[in-house]
Protein backbone atom coordinates (compact mmCIF):
# COMPACT_ATOMS: atom_id res chain seq x y z
CA UNK A 1 0.00 0.00 0.00
CA UNK A 2 1.13 3.38 -0.69
CA UNK A 3 0.30 4.16 3.09
CA UNK A 4 2.82 5.61 5.69
CA UNK A 5 2.24 3.80 8.67
CA UNK A 6 2.44 5.84 12.18
CA UNK A 7 2.71 4.08 15.73
CA UNK A 8 2.39 6.75 18.82
CA UNK A 9 4.17 5.04 21.28
CA UNK A 10 5.74 5.67 25.07
CA UNK A 11 8.19 3.92 26.55
CA UNK A 12 6.78 1.42 29.31
CA UNK A 13 8.42 2.38 31.94
CA UNK A 14 7.82 1.09 35.64
CA UNK A 15 5.57 4.06 37.17
CA UNK A 16 5.15 6.22 34.17
CA UNK A 17 3.29 3.54 32.02
CA UNK A 18 -0.65 2.61 32.15
CA UNK A 19 -0.82 4.02 35.55
CA UNK A 20 -4.76 3.22 36.01
CA UNK A 21 -3.77 -0.30 35.20
CA UNK A 22 -1.38 -0.17 37.28
CA UNK A 23 -3.35 1.07 40.38
CA UNK A 24 -4.60 -2.16 40.22
CA UNK A 25 -1.79 -4.94 38.90
CA UNK A 26 1.35 -2.82 40.22
CA UNK A 27 3.84 -0.62 38.18
CA UNK A 28 5.82 -3.42 37.51
CA UNK A 29 3.24 -6.01 36.19
CA UNK A 30 1.56 -2.73 34.07
CA UNK A 31 4.82 -1.74 32.54
CA UNK A 32 5.45 -5.31 31.42
CA UNK A 33 1.92 -5.47 30.09
CA UNK A 34 2.51 -2.18 27.85
CA UNK A 35 5.71 -3.62 26.51
CA UNK A 36 3.91 -6.94 25.46
CA UNK A 37 0.95 -4.50 23.59
CA UNK A 38 3.77 -2.49 21.81
CA UNK A 39 5.89 -4.78 21.11
CA UNK A 40 2.43 -7.17 19.37
CA UNK A 41 1.61 -3.85 17.77
CA UNK A 42 4.51 -3.32 16.35
CA UNK A 43 4.75 -6.73 14.86
CA UNK A 44 1.54 -6.20 12.99
CA UNK A 45 2.46 -3.22 11.46
CA UNK A 46 5.89 -4.88 9.83
CA UNK A 47 3.86 -8.05 8.55
CA UNK A 48 0.92 -5.39 7.15
CA UNK A 49 1.48 -3.87 3.41
CA UNK A 50 2.69 -0.61 4.31
CA UNK A 51 5.19 1.64 1.92
CA UNK A 52 6.84 2.85 5.08
CA UNK A 53 7.00 2.48 8.75
CA UNK A 54 7.83 5.44 11.51
CA UNK A 55 7.35 5.24 15.66
CA UNK A 56 7.05 8.45 17.22
CA UNK A 57 8.72 7.35 20.68
CA UNK A 58 8.82 9.48 24.11
CA UNK A 59 10.46 8.15 27.32
CA UNK A 60 13.35 6.50 28.05
CA UNK A 61 13.77 3.16 26.42
CA UNK A 62 16.85 2.10 29.00
CA UNK A 63 14.68 2.68 32.27
CA UNK A 64 11.54 0.74 30.26
CA UNK A 65 10.30 -3.21 30.45
CA UNK A 66 11.67 -4.93 27.61
CA UNK A 67 13.66 -1.84 26.71
CA UNK A 68 16.15 -4.26 24.72
CA UNK A 69 13.44 -6.37 22.98
CA UNK A 70 11.35 -3.15 22.04
CA UNK A 71 14.65 -1.29 20.74
CA UNK A 72 15.58 -4.16 18.65
CA UNK A 73 12.17 -4.11 17.06
CA UNK A 74 12.35 -1.02 16.67
CA UNK A 75 15.33 -1.17 14.09
CA UNK A 76 13.41 -1.82 11.20
CA UNK A 77 11.39 1.30 11.97
CA UNK A 78 12.60 5.33 11.23
CA UNK A 79 12.12 5.94 14.96
CA UNK A 80 11.33 10.04 15.77
CA UNK A 81 10.87 11.63 18.77
CA UNK A 82 7.22 13.28 20.23
CA UNK A 83 7.61 16.92 20.61
CA UNK A 84 5.53 19.23 21.71
CA UNK A 85 3.72 20.75 24.22
CA UNK A 86 0.31 18.38 25.05
CA UNK A 87 -0.65 15.38 23.68
CA UNK A 88 -2.71 16.60 20.60
CA UNK A 89 0.36 18.91 19.68
CA UNK A 90 2.88 15.54 20.03
CA UNK A 91 0.34 13.90 17.56
CA UNK A 92 0.27 16.73 15.15
CA UNK A 93 3.83 17.00 15.27
CA UNK A 94 4.17 13.08 14.92
CA UNK A 95 2.10 13.10 11.74
CA UNK A 96 3.85 15.67 10.25
CA UNK A 97 7.05 14.04 10.79
CA UNK A 98 6.09 11.01 9.05
CA UNK A 99 4.37 12.39 6.30
CA UNK A 100 6.62 12.15 2.87
CA UNK A 101 4.07 12.84 0.77
CA UNK A 102 1.71 9.62 1.70
CA UNK A 103 -0.68 9.36 3.00
CA UNK A 104 -0.35 8.37 7.04
CA UNK A 105 -1.99 5.76 9.20
CA UNK A 106 -1.97 6.37 12.75
CA UNK A 107 -2.56 3.97 15.93
CA UNK A 108 -0.98 4.36 19.46
CA UNK A 109 0.00 0.65 21.86
CA UNK A 110 -3.08 0.01 23.20
CA UNK A 111 -4.77 -2.64 20.66
CA UNK A 112 -2.82 -5.65 20.61
CA UNK A 113 -5.47 -7.39 18.74
CA UNK A 114 -4.56 -5.54 16.01
CA UNK A 115 -3.57 -8.06 12.40
CA UNK A 116 -1.98 -7.31 9.55
CA UNK A 117 -4.90 -8.33 7.78
CA UNK A 118 -7.22 -5.85 10.10
CA UNK A 119 -4.76 -2.75 9.48
CA UNK A 120 -4.34 -4.10 5.87
CA UNK A 121 -7.97 -3.70 4.93
CA UNK A 122 -8.38 -0.82 7.48
CA UNK A 123 -5.78 1.81 5.50
CA UNK A 124 -6.94 0.74 2.32
CA UNK A 125 -10.01 2.63 3.02
CA UNK A 126 -8.19 4.89 2.65
CA UNK A 127 -8.66 5.65 -1.28
CA UNK A 128 -9.62 9.14 -3.27
CA UNK A 129 -8.50 11.61 -0.58
CA UNK A 130 -10.61 9.91 2.03
CA UNK A 131 -9.67 9.63 6.07
CA UNK A 132 -10.42 6.73 8.25
CA UNK A 133 -11.29 6.88 11.94
CA UNK A 134 -11.36 4.18 14.04
CA UNK A 135 -13.39 4.82 17.23
CA UNK A 136 -12.46 2.66 20.81
CA UNK A 137 -15.25 1.58 23.11
CA UNK A 138 -13.99 3.93 25.69
CA UNK A 139 -14.96 7.33 23.56
CA UNK A 140 -11.69 7.44 22.28
CA UNK A 141 -10.30 6.01 19.19
CA UNK A 142 -7.65 3.23 18.16
CA UNK A 143 -6.83 4.43 14.26
CA UNK A 144 -6.49 7.86 12.08
CA UNK A 145 -5.72 7.94 8.66
CA UNK A 146 -5.29 10.86 6.74
CA UNK A 147 -4.22 11.61 3.47
CA UNK A 148 -2.35 15.02 3.97
CA UNK A 149 -0.75 15.87 7.65
CA UNK A 150 -2.21 19.23 7.63
CA UNK A 151 -5.52 17.64 8.43
CA UNK A 152 -4.05 16.95 12.07
CA UNK A 153 -4.25 20.16 13.00
CA UNK A 154 -7.77 19.27 13.64
CA UNK A 155 -6.60 17.48 16.58
CA UNK A 156 -5.34 20.51 18.37
CA UNK A 157 -9.63 21.74 18.72
CA UNK A 158 -9.89 18.47 20.60
CA UNK A 159 -9.60 17.39 24.09
CA UNK A 160 -7.79 14.21 24.54
CA UNK A 161 -8.67 11.15 26.84
CA UNK A 162 -11.98 11.74 27.29
CA UNK A 163 -15.54 9.89 26.55
CA UNK A 164 -16.22 12.19 23.87
CA UNK A 165 -12.52 12.02 22.20
CA UNK A 166 -13.79 10.09 19.19
CA UNK A 167 -17.04 12.00 18.51
CA UNK A 168 -14.91 15.10 18.91
CA UNK A 169 -12.11 14.09 16.30
CA UNK A 170 -14.69 13.25 13.96
CA UNK A 171 -16.49 16.56 13.97
CA UNK A 172 -13.59 18.33 13.98
CA UNK A 173 -12.04 16.48 10.73
CA UNK A 174 -15.36 16.65 8.99
CA UNK A 175 -15.12 20.64 9.81
CA UNK A 176 -11.75 20.91 8.01
CA UNK A 177 -13.94 19.25 4.81
CA UNK A 178 -11.92 15.91 5.84
CA UNK A 179 -14.36 12.61 4.02
CA UNK A 180 -14.03 10.21 6.86
CA UNK A 181 -15.23 6.46 6.18
CA UNK A 182 -15.49 5.18 9.88
CA UNK A 183 -13.44 1.40 10.73
CA UNK A 184 -13.75 -1.36 13.37
CA UNK A 185 -14.69 -0.31 17.33
CA UNK A 186 -11.92 -1.75 19.17
CA UNK A 187 -11.37 -2.11 22.79
CA UNK A 188 -8.36 -0.92 24.11
CA UNK A 189 -6.81 -1.58 27.32
CA UNK A 190 -6.42 1.02 30.27
CA UNK A 191 -7.92 -0.80 32.98
CA UNK A 192 -7.44 -4.50 34.73
CA UNK A 193 -11.11 -5.68 33.43
CA UNK A 194 -9.80 -4.87 29.64
CA UNK A 195 -7.17 -7.40 29.99
CA UNK A 196 -8.99 -10.95 29.36
CA UNK A 197 -11.73 -9.37 27.17
CA UNK A 198 -8.80 -7.43 24.71
CA UNK A 199 -6.31 -11.10 25.47
CA UNK A 200 -9.27 -12.93 23.65
CA UNK A 201 -9.38 -11.02 20.87
CA UNK A 202 -5.44 -11.61 20.02
CA UNK A 203 -3.93 -13.59 18.08
CA UNK A 204 -2.52 -17.20 19.48
CA UNK A 205 0.63 -16.96 20.37
CA UNK A 206 1.10 -13.21 21.36
CA UNK A 207 2.49 -11.54 24.15
CA UNK A 208 0.17 -9.40 25.56
CA UNK A 209 -2.18 -12.04 25.70
CA UNK A 210 0.30 -14.62 27.69
CA UNK A 211 0.96 -11.83 30.50
CA UNK A 212 -2.43 -11.07 30.52
CA UNK A 213 -2.87 -14.47 31.49
CA UNK A 214 -0.71 -14.35 34.29
CA UNK A 215 -1.34 -11.30 36.09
Amino acid sequence: MNVTALVVAKAPVPGLAKTRLAATVGADAAADIAAAALLDTLDAVADADFATRVVALTGDLDAAARGTEIAARLASYTVVRQRGDGFAERLVNAHMDAFHGLPVFQIGMDTPQVTPELLNVSASRMTDGRSVLGLAQDGGWWALGIPDASLARALLDVPMSTPETGAETLAALTARGAEVTMLDVLRDVDHASDLAIVAADCPPGGRFALVSANV
